[in-house]
């Protein structure tokens, strides 16, 4: 709040003194962006709605459910084909008795051409069809957003927590260096001792920039797919570890048959097929009814004629629409198989890879990393009496420093694998936010 208030008194100040100058002031209003860089951390729900409401994917996909629906509405009409109105006036000059006469008279006339094959109940279905296909890859559009947004959120939070590791670690190495430097001044260590000090932390630091460029890169990917400004883009804040699932691989298995990429290649599939009974209903010819009155040539009364067409499908029989409507319906096929046995393939491959990385957690956190911090604090306090030399320190540092990277690079790899196993199996985690 008192960031706020600052805030808004310059930007009152800065317009006062643009008046005064008369220099137009230009300000860019916090609301294009509303994760600002004065906003709080940012948390993986807060990420999910800005992906919701600014990801051109997603909102590309919504884009199409427009076409669709008007598609709905034109199938649903009474007729698909529309009456059409004719009206003729004609002028006559007769001679009767010698004298010329001038008449006029005029016909009017009403067509409507009908489909005599089913057509209009194909179109229905299939635009029904198609606009439940679209609503499914909305859905999985989102899903695939979602999980997106999490594996980038990860990946910023993995990297946060791994610089400050390293950097608790550099402190502890540059505390070793001094007390190296101060011995080598009092003659009790060797210059030895004292460069491989100095060079080791060094090295540390030199791992937490560029681990730092690393997060910034992070940080920018994140910010490309939220559609933020890389410079406004805040910290991320939250757990690394999600909740163990009580999930099952047959569990998965039953789930991935439903999911929305499935599901809208199942209402394709029905598409291409009602599209090809639409083509080759389409062999029947149309008939037009038409209706003319009015008073013709040379006849005093008026005359009311009904006239009905029937083109014949002798020469062209829509062999070419048939013909794409079947192409379309094979590749539509073809893709619906391949994409169910990648979805099964992925699925097995994911979950393998899931188990096998919460047993490899489990065993670091449980046995490797407690070893290795209580050997450091021992080194620690045997370094601090003379009981050990700056080599013995070093190794043991380094040590519990690659357990530590270790641990954490398997907590994200298990992170960012359930994501995706999650996601392969079209899973509705419950801390997803609809």
């Amino acid at each position: 709040m008192q960031f706020a208030t600052i805030f808004c008194t310059l930007r009152s100040r800065m317009q006062l003194m643009c008046r005064l100058i008369g220099v137009p002031f230009l300000f860019v209003s916090a609301s294009l962006y509303p994760l600002s860089a004065l906003s709080a951390p940012l948390t993986l729900e807060q990420a999910w709605k800005q992906a919701e409401q600014t990801n051109p994917a997603l909102r590309s996909a919504r884009a199409n459910l427009a076409a669709a629906q008007g598609e709905m509405t034109d199938a649903s009409a009474l007729l698909w084909n529309n009456p059409q109105i004719s009206t003729e006036r004609r002028s006559r000059n007769v001679s009767q008795t010698g004298q010329p006469i001038d008449s006029k008279d005029g016909v009017s006339g009403l067509s409507q051409t009908l489909e005599i094959a089913g057509q209009q109940g194909i179109r229905q279905r299939a635009a029904e069809k198609n606009l439940a296909a679209i609503q499914e890859n909305i859905a999985e559009t989102k899903r695939q957003v979602h999980a997106d947004v999490e594996q980038r959120f990860v990946q910023v939070l993995s990297l946060q927590l791994r610089i400050r590791t390293e950097e608790a670690m550099l402190k502890l190495i540059e505390d070793a260096a001094t007390a190296v430097r101060k011995r080598v001044e009092a003659g009790e260590d060797s210059r030895l001792d004292g460069n491989l000090a100095k060079v080791e932390a060094e090295r540390a630091q030199n791992q937490v920039s560029i681990l730092r460029e690393q997060l910034v890169q992070a940080r920018a990917d994140l910010s490309a797919l939220l559609q933020i400004a890389p410079d406004l883009m805040p910290e991320v804040t939250g757990p690394l570890d999600a909740d163990l699932p009580s999930y099952t691989l047959e569990d998965l298995l039953a789930n991935a048959a439903h999911r929305p990429l499935l599901s809208a290649l199942d209402y394709r599939e029905g598409v291409a097929r009602d599209r090809v009974a639409l083509e080759r209903a389409s062999i029947y010819p149309d008939v037009t009814l038409s209706l003319r009155y009015g008073r013709e040539l040379g006849v005093d009364n008026k005359v009311a004629t009904l006239s009905v067409s029937l083109p014949i499908p002798l020469f062209r029989r829509n062999a070419t629409g048939i013909g794409r409507a079947e192409t379309d319906l094979t590749q539509t096929e073809i893709e619906k198989q391949a994409a169910s046995r990648d979805v099964r393939a992925q699925v097995f491959a994911l979950w393998q890879r899931w188990v096998g990385l919460k047993t490899r957690v489990k065993r670091l956190s449980e046995s490797v990393l407690p070893s290795l911090e209580e050997n450091q604090h021992l080194s620690s306090i045997s370094f601090r009496a003379g009981e050990i030399g700056l080599l013995q320190l070093l190794l043991v540092n380094r040590q519990v420093l690659d357990g530590q990277r270790d641990l954490l690079d398997a907590r994200t790899e298990l992170r960012l694998t359930q994501v995706s196993l999650e996601a392969a199996a079209g899973w509705q985690p419950a801390r997803v936010v609809r």
